[in-house]
């Protein structure tokens, strides 16, 4: 099997378990992710350490599978590791991996391209950008922005540009340097809690 082949079979699992748990939007939860994994009888172990380049770890043995997820990672991270690994537990016969973030063998990638389609899947992504009237090679930063707010899409920011990127809905390097939290609240305003963070006298960035 071709490379292409297998993460276009990737994407085609992660699309049939968003059709057997009802996953219908880009807003894929955490709870969400907890149904699929009690189902496929996987336990969740949130990590209290920290590492720089590891998110998550999947582990099989005769007493069956887990998921080691570092405790403090945001709440999208969060869901992308564990989508992430649960592409290992579905589609690798492996004892033990690590969600490795330098990477980038067919296995690792492979599971970053399945997590992805599980919450944004591309057709989906596609049908977005083409509602914002935003053409091939024509995706701007802001129009990243406005799709994730619009979509309240739980994929990361950084993940979206990727996907806009690899459809060709904008060259490479386009989004290197944005500093999104910092363009949503230049398009959209600075949220609540910080106005609210801000009364109470607390420093925020």
């Amino acid at each position: 099997m071709s490379r292409y082949d297998y993460y276009e079979d990737m994407k085609r699992r992660a699309r049939d378990i968003r059709a057997e748990f009802g996953l219908t939007s880009p807003r894929v939860q955490l709870n969400d992710l907890r149904r699929i994994y009690k189902a496929q009888g996987i336990k969740i172990d949130l990590w209290e350490g920290k590492l720089k380049n590891l998110r998550g770890a999947y582990f099989r043995d005769e007493t069956g599978a887990s998921v080691m997820i570092a405790k403090k990672l945001p709440k999208e991270q969060r869901i992308f590791t564990m989508g992430h690994e649960l592409k290992h537990h579905l589609a690798d016969a492996v004892e033990v991996r690590c969600m490795d973030l330098k990477a980038s063998d067919e296995i690792e990638i492979g599971a970053e391209v399945f997590a992805v389609e599980l919450i944004f899947p591309e057709a989906d992504f596609t049908n977005a950008l083409h509602a914002l009237d935003v053409q091939l090679d024509a995706c701007e930063p802001q129009h990243i922005v406005r799709l994730k707010r619009e979509s309240a899409t739980t994929l990361s920011f950084t993940s979206l540009g990727k996907l806009a990127v690899h459809l060709r809905f904008a060259p490479a390097g386009t989004f290197d340097d944005v500093h999104w939290k910092k363009l949503d609240e230049s398009i959209y305003g600075e949220p609540l809690y910080k106005r609210l963070l801000r009364r109470r006298g607390v420093a925020v960035r």
